[in-house]
């Protein structure tokens, strides 16, 4: 028997996880796609289109983690797949900005 003195499981953040994180991959293919079009339009190269592919990876890694904590028993091992999936979440989130903040100063540069 786990005898933990950790306050009570909030399964709804790992829910928000999961259905926030499966979202944005599909946010992140529609930028890549988008990205694509653009360059081969005006025939220029981007980075941006690594970042958020790389970006929509750690948003799925956090969907997954945060499936696998609701569907798992172990207490234990459900606050570790809580806090893994809520980090690879913030870090995706983090890695979001980031390529929105190139993708501006990209296209102001290049486009502009």
């Amino acid at each position: 028997m786990e005898d933990d003195k950790r306050p009570p499981l909030e399964e709804d953040i790992c829910i928000h996880i999961f259905t926030v994180s499966s979202g944005m991959v599909g946010v992140c293919l529609t930028a890549v796609s988008l990205l694509h079009v653009v360059t081969a339009i005006r025939k220029v190269a981007t980075f941006a289109d690594d970042i958020v592919t790389v970006d929509a990876v750690l948003f799925l890694v956090s969907a997954l983690s945060a499936y696998w904590a609701l569907r798992t028993r172990r207490r234990r091992r459900i606050y570790a797949l809580e806090r893994f999936a809520d980090s690879m979440f913030i870090a995706a989130m983090v890695l979001c900005v980031v390529a929105i903040i190139f993708i501006t100063y990209w296209l102001n540069r290049e486009l502009g």
